[in-house]
């Protein structure tokens, strides 16, 4: 027998060897009866209808939220343009004796024509032949630099603010708000003295002091009226209407039961009248 295979080492290194060999041999035989188990690379129908489910009730909780939040969002800016308004109307008074804008002198009837008599409440700017109106006065002026204050973001039927102040001038053009004037409701015939002293104002027809001066339009109309361009202009949904008053604040209030709609359909010849009456409720508010 060779003695070199005899050495102590040589022995030690071939009973590692055919323990690492049994090792091996041990670690394959569990691996070959161990069941193979199968990579799932997709989800299941379950899993995916359970993804569905939570995805739907998330977008259930969401969405209100978010469209309540852009609601508010609309009847704060809406409530910073009539304070803007304010802001004007009260600079125009100090430069021009204490006076709120008032006219021009009405143009002859016709049944396009939305400014009958002269100190109408109204919503135009602008007149049929170009003339501005009511609030349309402080846009060379107190407006010159905030035009875009005159038209509500929270518009029910959007509107481009530029394309219509780019028609000023030109044609009838209506902003986002009806403004009181001197308190005119009449078609024809002769007007009550108008009352456009900012400090004097007076009281109104039901013996209350005029506060408010500028509020959202909530206005319905048929579509028999497009024929005379005349459309449904309302604001927030309906659900509520800001007031611009004489003091400068501006106040958000709940449009309950339609309380301060001016619904066409009921009566064109007291459409008038009929916002008139809304500013008077305003006043006592």
């Amino acid at each position: 027998m060779n003695r070199a295979s005899e050495h102590p080492d040589n022995r030690n290194r071939a009973r590692n060897r055919l323990t690492v060999m049994n090792a091996r041999d041990i670690e394959n035989r569990h691996a070959a009866r161990a069941p193979r188990r199968e990579v799932s690379h997709g989800l299941t129908l379950i899993e995916v209808i359970v993804v569905m489910a939570i995805i739907t009730m998330l977008f259930g909780i969401l969405v209100p939220g978010l469209t309540h939040s852009r609601r508010i969002a609309k009847q704060t800016a809406c409530l910073a343009n009539l304070q803007q308004i304010g802001v004007g109307i009260c600079t125009y008074a100090m430069e021009n004796n204490g006076s709120i804008p008032y006219g021009p002198k009405a143009p002859p009837p016709s049944a396009t024509n939305f400014y009958p008599k002269t100190g109408d409440v109204t919503s135009l700017i602008s007149l049929e032949n170009g003339a501005p109106v009511g609030l349309g006065l402080m846009l060379e002026s107190n407006l010159a630099k905030t035009p875009q204050a005159l038209f509500c973001p929270g518009a029910d039927e959007p509107e481009d603010a530029q394309k219509a102040l780019a028609r000023v001038g030109k044609a009838q053009v209506e902003s986002s708000y009806y403004y009181r004037h001197a308190s005119v409701t009449t078609l024809s015939g002769s007007a009550p003295p108008p009352k456009v002293k900012l400090d004097l104002l007076g009281k109104n027809r039901r013996g209350r002091p005029i506060r408010c001066l500028v509020m959202d339009t909530q206005f319905i109309a048929p579509a028999s009226m497009a024929m005379f361009n005349i459309y449904s202009r309302t604001h927030h949904d309906q659900r509520v209407v800001n007031a611009l008053y004489t003091d400068g604040h501006a106040e958000t209030h709940p449009n309950i039961d339609n309380q301060y709609q001016v619904n066409l359909s009921l009566s064109v010849y007291n459409t008038l009248d009929r916002i008139l009456s809304v500013f008077e409720d305003l006043d006592t508010q």
